[in-house]
C-alpha cells in the first residue's frame, strides 16, 4: 500500500497530561497533498502553567469558553481517522501520551504497519517525521520541527499552506495546526524526493519505530 493510497493523518497537540489539550490540529494527507484539516481550543481540565502558556499562548482563561477534549464527539472524530489511516505526529511520543490520557485505547483499527489486514485497538504506531528523518539522514544535528523546515527549505511553503487552514493568530510554531502543517510537509517533500515516491504507508511506519525488535516483528517481506 503506497503513502499516497491511504489517508495520514498528522497531529499536534499543545498542552500537557496536567492541564489535559489544550489545542489539537489535525491535517489529513492524500494523494500527495493536503486534503483536510481540522483544529478547536479545548478547555483545561488542570492547571495550565506559566512556562508551558509562555510557549504555546494559551491560558486557562482563554480556553474557558470550549468544551474539554475527552468529549464523545472528540473519541468518535479521533477514532475514526485511526479507523481509516495511521496517524502522524513529529516525536509522536507526545501525542501518544496526550491521546492515551483521555481514551487508552481507540476502537479496532487496521494495522497498517502489517498491511492493514489484521486490526488492533491501538492509537499507533505512529508515522514519526522526527524518527524518521533521523533515520533517513543521519547527518542532521538537530530533529526540531522548525530546524527540518528551514534546513530542507520548506519554510515559505508552510507559510502559505498556514495563511490558507490555520486561524489568525495561531499560524506559527507550538500552534497546534502549524506544527500538525510543518510535520506533513516534511512527509511531503520527502516523498518528492528521488527514489521516496514509492515509500509504503508499513515502511514508514517501521522506520518511524525506534525498537529494532518491534521494526523486525512489523516486517512482512519487502515492503519498500
Amino acid at each position: 500500500m503506497r503513502w499516497t493510497d491511504v489517508p495520514i493523518h498528522f497531529i499536534d497537540f499543545e498542552g500537557s497530561i496536567a492541564s489535559g489539550i489544550l489545542e489539537y490540529g489535525v491535517v489529513t494527507l492524500r494523494g500527495g497533498r493536503v486534503e483536510k484539516t481540522d483544529t478547536r481550543l479545548c478547555r483545561a481540565i488542570g492547571r495550565v502553567r506559566d512556562e508551558d502558556a509562555a510557549i504555546h499562548g494559551l491560558t486557562a482563561g482563554l480556553v474557558a469558553r470550549f468544551d474539554p477534549f475527552a468529549c464523545e464527539e472528540e473519541f468518535t472524530r479521533f477514532a475514526t481517522l485511526r479507523e481509516t489511516g495511521p496517524l502522524g505526529a513529529h516525536f509522536a511520543n507526545a501525542e501518544n501520551s496526550l491521546i492515551k490520557s483521555a481514551w487508552p485505547y481507540p476502537r479496532q483499527s487496521p494495522d497498517f504497519a502489517r498491511g492493514g489486514a489484521h486490526t488492533v485497538a491501538e492509537w499507533g504506531p505512529w508515522i514519526d517525521t522526527g524518527r524518521l528523518h533521523g533515520e533517513i539522514f543521519p547527518q542532521l544535528e538537530s530533529g526540531r520541527l522548525e530546524t527540518l523546515v528551514a534546513t530542507f527549505g520548506l519554510q515559505a511553503e508552510l507559510d502559505a499552506l498556514a495563511a490558507q487552514h490555520c486561524p489568525e493568530g495561531r499560524r506559527r510554531y507550538h500552534a497546534a495546526l502549524y506544527d500538525a502543517l510543518a510535520a506533513a510537509l516534511l512527509l511531503l517533500a520527502l516523498g518528492r524526493r528521488p527514489g521516496f515516491a514509492d515509500m509504503s504507508a508499513a515502511w514508514l511506519l517501521q522506520m518511524s519505530t525506534a525498537n529494532p525488535d518491534k521494526r523486525d516483528a512489523m516486517r512482512q517481506g519487502e515492503l519498500f
